[in-house]
């Protein structure tokens, strides 16, 4: 997921800049303890990837499989009730037990359904749902196991590209949010590109770890002129 865009008018950023003081706590527990309370710690525990359902894989593999059970289920009713087979399944029996192993169709065959049984085991095992980047549980708050928050990569990237046009310098911003890795790429118009590699460096780092990911992406960032002419 990735978001793109042009220097804009200046903004409020969604995400707190945590420059203004901290409020004390209302009771008489120590402000060291209600902050490792009340804020997400690095220490939190670790959250899984979220699941998906998978429901239009498993609907048309139980329609598929229960339509091909039923028809076979017919014909052996039908045989077993004094009719003739199928034209088909008399077919289908005489090209197994007469073709050869090294057929080319036999080959092709085989490398389908091994296909479609390596797809839907990689359905089964796999979690899905890559656009939800699991966050992490807030250190000190007791929450039930089937209570998880997440954070949609697209607005992962809207948020750090709002952030890199606050820095003086960048022109345009390009951000692309990962599982495991964050990209940024910007033009500056003015100021020397080492000075706004650094901002945008620090600044991103800032609102990455803002952001409260079960698992810290690492950060790229890229920082060049824009194309004359």
């Amino acid at each position: 997921m990735s978001a793109n865009t042009s220097r804009q008018p200046a903004a409020d950023s969604d995400l707190p800049s945590g420059s203004g003081p901290a409020a004390p706590p209302a009771d008489d527990t120590p402000a060291a303890d209600a902050g490792a309370t009340a804020a997400t710690g690095e220490a939190g525990r670790s959250a899984r990837r979220f699941w998906s359902a998978r429901r239009i894989p498993a609907v048309l593999a139980a329609l598929l499989s229960a339509a091909a059970v039923g028809l076979l289920l017919y014909d052996v009713i039908a045989v077993r009730a004094g009719r003739s087979a199928m034209d088909w399944r008399r077919r289908l029996a005489e090209e197994l037990a007469t073709r050869p192993l090294d057929d080319v169709w036999m080959i092709v065959g085989a490398a389908v359904a091994m296909a479609l049984g390596l797809w839907l085991f990689l359905l089964a095992v796999t979690p899905g749902l890559r656009r939800l980047l699991p966050m992490r549980h807030p250190t000190g708050v007791p929450a039930p196991e089937e209570v998880r928050a997440g954070l949609d990569r697209r607005a992962a990237a809207l948020v750090l590209r709002d952030r890199a046009m606050g820095v003086p310098g960048v022109r345009s911003a390009h951000v692309a949010v990962g599982r495991r890795k964050v990209k940024a790429r910007a033009q500056a118009h003015f100021r020397d590109l080492e000075e706004v590699r650094g901002d945008l460096d620090t600044t991103l780092k800032e609102a990455v770890t803002s952001l409260a990911l079960a698992r810290q992406p690492t950060l790229n960032v890229r920082v060049r002129r824009p194309k004359k002419g």
